[in-house]
């Protein structure tokens, strides 16, 4: 099973495009989400901020507070990058992580591809001097009015709520990672980058 999540990012400027041939996952919308949660992608930010490249993939299913992370030892998550000219689709450069728990059963993130492997205990700011991660249980930034959307489809008639969030105060299970742009591509030139999630 695997899952992909796409974004393509011009450096400056995020656009939104899609990948030829890849399969999309969201919020448990896809055939098979139910059976490897946590390989279930829910969204994929991209953005840069100065000289670092940001990127938080969030997945899992909408949780409450209450309720515990995602974390699966079986699942690779892995953030791909194509910095080519042509801007072919195929990924340059990988960077993956995946999680393991020890004998005490607490949980630990791994993050690996790209210069020095990292890795610690999960709900920790993690750092190598190149690499910043951090893995744990966040507030879900989608944002949507299903209350609306229902009403929508069953009427005709658009029934959306600016002010209405229906998922609003639920958990998702969340990788964060943040590196210099200038490990992955020169400042100023364009890339495509996505994720995918892997059963191993």
């Amino acid at each position: 099973m695997t899952n992909t999540k796409t974004l393509g990012l011009a450096l400056g400027l995020v656009v939104a495009s899609g990948a030829i041939g890849l399969h999309a996952a969201d919020h448990q919308e896809a055939p098979g989400t139910q059976a490897l949660l946590a390989a279930d992608i829910g969204d994929y930010y991209a953005w840069h901020e100065d000289s670092q490249l940001n990127l938080i993939l969030t997945f899992g299913t909408f949780a409450a507070p209450e309720l515990p992370a995602s974390f699966d030892r079986d699942v690779l998550y892995g953030f791909h990058f194509d910095t080519s000219a042509e801007a072919d689709g195929v990924s340059d450069i990988d960077i993956f992580a995946r999680f393991a728990q020890n004998t005490s059963g607490e949980w630990g993130l791994q993050v690996f591809g790209i210069g020095e492997s990292l890795e610690g205990p999960v709900e920790s700011v993690l750092s190598n001097g190149q690499l910043n991660a951090w893995a744990g249980l966040a507030d879900d930034p989608f944002f949507f009015d299903q209350t609306g959307f229902n009403a929508t489809v069953s009427t005709g008639v658009l029934s959306f709520d600016p002010t209405r969030d229906d998922v609003a105060g639920l958990n998702v299970t969340a990788i964060a990672i943040q590196l210099p742009i200038a490990d992955i591509v020169p400042t100023g030139t364009a890339l495509q980058t996505w994720t995918t999630t892997s059963s191993i």
